[in-house]
């Protein structure tokens, strides 16, 4: 009951939350424009043409991810992120689904040394990606790099679905138009990546920089992780509105 309530809590914030920053956002822009391209609709998940949301937070339990410059854990940014776009998601109408929800990773049990269980872990991940023959598949991740001065959120995605660089360049520009207006990365082929090997539309997100001191300030505030999670949001809400028929 508690665990319940706590999760109907996070969902009204959240919904606090986006309703702020797409007023803003209506205000920082001409209404027309933004009601055609950027608004966030609400679909309905009875349609078997709209794709479910599949999301994963990178990393978890004993995989902490890199380290920001104050000691910050990749993988609880990334799980903070991905919890309010689970729950914008949901609000929204979306049949969602997420790797995880709490900090744990996902290999198998049983399963003994760090190698062995980041295999499976990695493994239970591309096959959560594939459990749907219909959906768009995200993962929240941080950045690092050994100069501190790069900065950024940049979209990676791989040829292996045609829809892929559509998803990642709305998403992008989602991110910089709400978010990240200084931002002039681009997005990224990488289809080596083990998680972009799935048949669905698939995108990995790097939020930024930990390895930055001033933007690893910034991805560690609840607030802006919020924003990040309405920025992938609402690109990613584009995405589905011109690429599937509700």
């Amino acid at each position: 009951m508690r665990s319940n309530l706590k999760k109907i809590t996070e969902a009204g914030l959240t919904l606090v939350v986006v309703s702020v920053f797409v007023l803003c956002y209506y205000v920082a822009k001409d209404i027309n424009t933004v009601v055609s391209d950027n608004a966030a609709v609400a679909v309905s998940s009875a349609s078997s043409t709209l794709p479910e949301i599949l999301l994963d937070a990178g990393h978890g339990g004993f995989d902490g991810g890199c380290v920001g410059v104050g000691g910050e854990l990749e993988k609880d940014i990334n799980l903070s992120i991905t919890k309010s776009l689970y729950y914008l998601c949901e609000i929204f109408g979306y049949e969602t689904r997420a790797t995880r929800l709490k900090d744990i990773a996902i290999n198998d049990s049983g399963i003994e040394g760090i190698y062995d269980m980041k295999q499976s872990d990695m493994k239970n991940r591309l096959e959560f990606f594939k459990s749907s023959d219909n959906a768009v598949c995200i993962s929240i991740h941080q950045n690092q790099f050994t100069d501190e001065k790069y900065s950024g959120a940049q979209m990676f995605f791989s040829n292996k679905n045609p829809l892929n660089e559509r998803l990642a360049t709305q998403i992008q520009q989602s991110i910089v138009s709400l978010t990240q207006k200084e931002n002039t990365r681009e997005i990224k082929h990488a289809d080596d990546m083990f998680l972009l090997t799935t048949e669905n539309p698939s995108v990995m997100v790097e939020c930024g920089f930990l390895s930055n001191s001033e933007e690893c300030k910034k991805l560690s505030d609840k607030g802006y992780q919020k924003k990040m999670a309405v920025s992938v949001f609402l690109g990613l809400n584009k995405f589905v509105r011109e690429n599937y028929s509700a």
